[in-house]
């Protein structure tokens, strides 16, 4: 039969051994039917065939995210203000400033996560003064990455802290010499506090959450993303927060496939939690867009060690290993996969003791677990994780804590934070992912680029020469290597014959743009199964319809997602001579002195305030 699609003029990267490029490929019914040169393919179209020129550009498998957490983002999506990317403190308070003038009441205006204080060139976060004067009555809540929280006076009413409010554990509310909250929340590490706090703000109805996760995911087509593993999250309940993505996925409306793990919800009963949803769901339930994945990130609230580099790092309480044991055994007799949360090697260690136990007396037998982060993991544990079949999950946060992870543990330590090449080189399978929402970005292109560059995101060199991985190794770890991780191998991740027709045209070379470009590139054309899901320019005309994102005041309809937000800012040249300067509201004095600022609109921008400036 002719294929239904059959895209040509492009430079195909393939992913497949011995045969890595192509002039062409041609859709069958949601495959791929032929890879090839573009004259044989060709000669197959037949009266119904579309096919697209695709101008010369690189071709890419469609990228998977073995660790995020789309379901939770996506009911929140359209509520959050992106500072991804963003370059200067100024800017970002004075999208803040927009987005308070229209947001009513009692809604809160957030920021959660993709940015760090590092990548403003004023090098710091607003102040609590800066703030309240932006926001007097409007609640602001912004998350920086594990560590800390900040929230105006508007949102420590909204959220009734006060001086009698007791710290909880593993977190401090800062208070001022009278006792009074200042608006500062700390990790201290746990970020119990910090999500307890954000879980207060007022909710999207349903009605909303459906567009928002709409968006959502056409925001990560956006960027060339077709698949994701969603690990879970706290505050986040089977069924009832899966029930969203559940009805899109029954309307055929998801633009993404998502495998999803169950992470459990309450402490001291981690065993109820996974012997109620083994009744419920089995691994691979479900269909090629929306199935079931295992257990985890969490499994025992007591295994977690909480990833603030700030901090020192955590004891893991004794009795964890029993109450590992527990769940691992009720997990292994269920044959369900998991995934375990594990930043630093002294957990690892003790989790693998657990693991090495269980697997003598009930065999795991190709069952697929894995770790998560692994930053600090040692060569010895490498080695016992692939002696027992299992997988490591990688994600960017150095790219966002780095210089934090630097401070405390040295250069050296974070020059193989987490060491990549060295679970390769044991042949451990390892994918990457984002971690997203709620800290690090869920721009798969920021992890590519840390990957290959070994910097971070305020472009400080972490990695040694001989950690960095090549383009093509950090690309397969975001395509045919995350299908492990999701029990898919061989289904997709590669442009071939027979798997899944997922890809990404992208807006320029990944293979020979400079490396510090890589993270601003984006998919010009993504195609899920055979469908177009997004495109732009030449061929927006292909994508699907999506409605305006709601609510009407959505800080989506007015800056957009991921490095869109940024980019507008710059284009837009906000500052003007004698225009307001963004985190104070008043006159900006580096227009009124005798330098060259006016020939360059991104001047004042890179300088930073006139507070300090002059």
């Amino acid at each position: 039969m002719p294929p239904d699609l059959i895209l040509h003029h492009g430079r195909f990267t393939t992913l497949r051994r011995g045969a890595s490029e192509a002039e062409a490929v041609a859709i069958t019914d949601g495959r791929f039917s032929a890879v090839g040169t573009a004259s044989d393919i060709l000669k197959t179209r037949g009266a119904g065939t579309r096919v697209l020129d695709l101008g010369g550009r690189r071709v890419v498998p469609g990228l998977i995210d073995s660790h995020t957490h789309l379901i939770r983002g996506g009911l929140n999506y359209n509520l959050e203000l992106r500072w991804d990317g963003v370059r200067s403190l100024a800017d970002a308070m004075r999208m803040l400033r927009q987005q308070v003038a229209i947001t009513p009441a009692p809604q809160w205006v957030r920021v959660v996560g993709g940015f760090t204080e590092l990548q403003f060139a004023e090098r710091r976060l607003p102040t609590l003064e800066e703030l309240n004067v932006v926001a007097p009555e409007t609640p602001v809540f912004i998350l920086h990455l594990y560590d800390r929280a900040l929230l105006n006076g508007a949102a420590l009413r909204a959220c009734g802290y006060t001086r009698d409010t007791p710290n909880p554990p593993g977190g401090e509310i800062q208070r001022d010499r009278h006792g009074n909250p200042t608006g500062l929340l700390l990790a201290k590490p746990n970020a119990q506090l910090l999500y307890a706090t954000l879980a207060k703000g007022p909710k999207l109805p349903r009605e909303y959450q459906e567009n928002s996760t709409r968006h959502f995911m056409r925001e990560l087509n956006r960027l060339g993303i077709t698949g994701v593993i969603d690990a879970g999250g706290g505050f986040q309940n089977y069924p009832d927060d899966y029930a969203v993505v559940q009805k899109l996925a029954d309307a055929g409306e998801l633009t993404l496939r998502i495998a999803y793990n169950l992470f459990t919800q309450n402490k001291g009963a981690e065993v109820a939690d996974f012997r109620s949803w083994t009744k419920q769901v089995q691994p691979g339930q479900g269909s090629e867009h929306f199935r079931h994945n295992g257990a985890g990130e969490m499994l025992v609230f007591s295994a977690a060690d909480f990833e603030d580099f700030r901090e020192p790092r955590p004891e893991l309480p004794e009795g964890m290993e029993w109450e590992l044991e527990e769940v691992v055994r009720l997990l292994v007799e269920h044959r369900w996969p998991w995934r375990l949360h594990a930043t630093y090697d002294e957990s690892i260690s003790r989790a693998l003791d657990v693991f090495e136990r269980v697997n003598r007396e009930m065999p795991f037998q190709g069952l697929h677990w894995f770790f998560d982060h692994a930053e600090t993991i040692s060569a010895r544990n490498i080695d016992r994780i692939a002696a027992l079949g299992g997988g490591i999950a990688v994600q960017h946060r150095m790219a966002y804590q780095g210089e934090y992870f630097v401070e405390r543990y040295g250069a050296a330590a974070a020059a193989q934070t987490p060491p990549i090449a060295r679970m390769l080189a044991a042949g451990v399978p390892v994918g990457a992912g984002t971690d997203a929402t709620r800290v690090a970005s869920y721009n798969p292109w920021v992890c590519l680029a840390w990957l290959v560059t070994g910097k971070t995101v305020a472009g400080t060199p972490l990695s040694r020469e001989d950690a960095l991985l090549d383009r093509e190794t950090a690309l397969r770890l975001w395509t045919e290597g995350n299908t492990w991780f999701s029990s898919e191998s061989g289904r997709k991740g590669q442009l071939a014959v027979g798997q899944l027709a997922d890809l990404a045209v992208l807006s320029a070379d990944y293979f020979s743009v400079p490396a510090d470009a890589i993270a601003q590139l984006e998919s010009v054309l993504t195609i899920l199964g055979g469908k177009v899901v997004h495109g732009t320019g030449g061929f927006a005309e292909l994508a699907p319809s999506l409605p305006q994102a709601m609510p009407d005041w959505s800080p989506v309809r007015s800056f957009g997602g991921a490095a869109q937000a940024a980019a507008r800012v710059a284009m837009a040249a906000p500052h003007a001579p004698h225009a307001a300067c963004g985190v104070h509201a008043h006159g900006s004095a580096a227009w009124q002195r005798p330098v060259p600022v006016a020939e360059d609109p991104t001047f004042w921008g890179l300088l930073g305030c006139a507070c300090w400036a002059f």
